[in-house]
């Protein structure tokens, strides 16, 4: 069973897995292809977040609560592949997609995307490739959700 691509609903980075061996090809204030530096962070995800939630009280406090549990979520996705175990791997894979995805985190709910298509491969040789690349896109994820959503004002 394969998961969705991952889009928001306004359009949001075109989704699909990186590919094979790249923690991303996009580094940190490198350029995109529109000359701006990348984001980290879809704010535009983060508004629809909000609407959704009638307002950014919510909002706020989901991605408060997603910088918080990053090391712990990382941690158990970084465990589990290390120890090759495929459940517990996809489901700590799958939450970490889903709820980066949620807060505007695209390029680690890409990656995270493609270490689910390894590890649904069985194929752990790349998926402890990848674990270096997540954890860098999470750290700083995490650092710009926190700079520009959760500590603004």
């Amino acid at each position: 069973m394969d998961s969705p691509p991952l889009t928001s609903s306004s359009g949001g980075v075109p989704a699909g897995p990186v590919a094979a061996g790249s923690a991303g090809s996009v580094g940190p204030g490198m350029p995109t292809a529109g000359g701006e530096p990348a984001r980290w962070v879809e704010p535009e995800i983060l508004a629809e977040l909000e609407a959704e939630l009638d307002g950014p009280e919510l909002a706020r406090g989901f991605a408060r609560d997603y910088a918080a549990l990053w090391d712990q979520r990382f941690s158990r996705l970084e465990a589990a592949v290390r120890a090759e175990d495929r459940p517990a791997a996809l489901d700590a894979v799958i939450s970490l997609r889903i709820t980066s995805a949620m807060v505007g985190g695209i390029r680690l709910a890409v990656l995270a995307q493609a270490l689910e298509d390894a590890v649904r491969k069985d194929d752990f040789v790349q998926g402890h490739k990848l674990l270096a690349g997540l954890a860098e896109h999470g750290v700083r994820t995490v650092s710009e959700l926190q700079a520009n959503y959760i500590h603004k004002d």
